[in-house]
């Protein structure tokens, strides 16, 4: 009997595990919820955003090269016409074809210019059309330096305070180069260069050429200074170079018979600008200017040079033209009349010049 019992309550425990297993595999399971993802969708580009490319066609845009840094300097002379240009680049060598050159080549300006041979045609006709790095200054013969100043500002840009400081500062270091040794010629001068080195480049050119001369006044006992002084004044009076000599010949004339010069020029230096220029005639009223500079009322030369003179002007008064006269005139047409006697120089007067 209790066999049967145990058999009945492993039956019964084998049902319950199988109901039991039934339950679980049959029951509802949790849906697991997938995470959605996304969608991007592709934006259009607005129309206004659009490149406009004629027929959808994608142009290429030309790539402009940078120009190679100049190396060489070329100059181009005040003379230089566009064919001249074309032929000196060609000689050496910048260019191969100079007629095609010529075509596209703008008048350039005269002056130094930076250039390479890296560079192509077109290349060195732009660098050319720009402004050069180096100017011309022609200086004439017989300016004052303030002129000088003026023409030095106006082509290199100067300030008007570097001027100022030209005039007063950089030409007053030393009293022997107050006037007289800022050499009139032609230079080609960096337009970066300070105003005190365009001085020393003036004053370098004069002792350049003036050195030949010094031996030669030494030999005559006459000072540099003294022979400078005298030239400023024959460079101003003489109305060509032709007549300088004859000009020198007078003026040693009354040197050395301790006359007064009467010079007009040295009255307009010491007058100065008041508003006609430089050199616009002398009055009666400038003659009563008591200064050293008033050679109608002091005998001798002047403390310094009135003027830049060039090298005619001081070749005659070293080699002055010899003459017995004291008196000189220039008539309407700058023709050069002396006069031994003052009544011959009123003479000359009443016939050239009224």
């Amino acid at each position: 009997m209790k066999q049967k019992i145990k058999i009945i309550v492993v039956i019964i425990s084998v049902l319950v595990v199988a109901i039991v297993a039934l339950l679980i595999l049959y029951s509802p399971q949790k849906e697991e919820k997938l995470e959605e993802t996304p969608v991007i969708i592709p934006q259009q580009v607005p129309e206004q955003e659009k490149i406009d490319m004629p027929n959808n066609e994608i142009k290429e845009v030309e790539t402009v090269l940078p120009i190679p840094e100049g190396t060489d300097r070329f100059i181009v002379t005040l003379a230089d016409t566009k064919e001249t240009i074309a032929n000196n680049l060609f000689e050496q060598e910048y260019i191969s074809d100079k007629e095609a050159f010529v075509k596209f080549l703008d008048e350039p300006s005269p002056g130094g210019y930076k250039i390479s041979k890296e560079m192509t045609p077109e290349q060195l006709a732009s660098v050319l059309k720009g402004k050069p790095y180096m100017k011309w200054v022609k200086i004439p013969e017989g300016l004052r330096k303030e002129e000088i100043a003026q023409l030095l500002k106006d082509t290199l840009g100067w300030s008007e305070k570097e001027k100022v400081d030209w005039i007063t500062k950089d030409t007053t270091q030393n009293t022997d180069y107050l006037e007289g040794v800022y050499f009139p010629d032609t230079y080609l001068i960096p337009i970066d260069e300070s105003p005190l080195n365009v001085a020393k480049r003036l004053i370098s050119k004069f002792n350049e050429n003036f050195a030949p001369y010094t031996t030669e006044f030494y030999k005559k006992n006459i000072k540099w200074t003294t022979a400078l002084t005298l030239a400023s004044i024959v460079q101003r009076e003489s109305p060509n170079d032709v007549d300088a000599p004859l000009i020198a010949g007078i003026l040693w004339n009354r040197l050395n018979q301790k006359m007064y010069l009467n010079v007009d020029a040295t009255l307009q230096y010491i007058r100065g600008d008041k508003g006609n220029g430089w050199w616009a005639p002398i009055s009666i009223a400038d003659k009563k200017t008591d200064s050293p500079y008033n050679t109608y009322m002091y005998t001798g030369l002047p403390p310094h040079p009135i003027s830049n003179p060039g090298l005619p002007a001081i070749e005659a008064v070293l080699n002055p033209k010899q003459t017995d006269c004291f008196y000189y005139i220039h008539d309407k047409n700058r023709i050069t009349h002396c006069a031994v006697t003052y009544e011959e120089h009123q003479a000359n007067i009443e016939q050239y010049l009224k």
